[in-house]
């Protein structure tokens, strides 16, 4: 059960450096995590007595 679980831990931190590396380092390999830039208008009516 010790075994499983260092075993566990140590795929997690592994996931974890590999997903911030990819963070990081996607950019310069041409991977975009920008949002996207449009803009949006929408009426809104005014309930006002």
């Amino acid at each position: 059960m010790g075994r499983l679980v260092k075993f566990l831990v140590y795929v997690v931190c592994l996931g974890a450096v590999a997903l911030i590396g990819y963070a990081y380092l996607g950019p310069f390999f041409g991977v975009d995590f920008s949002a996207p830039q449009t803009e949006q208008r929408l009426p809104v009516v005014l309930d006002a007595d």
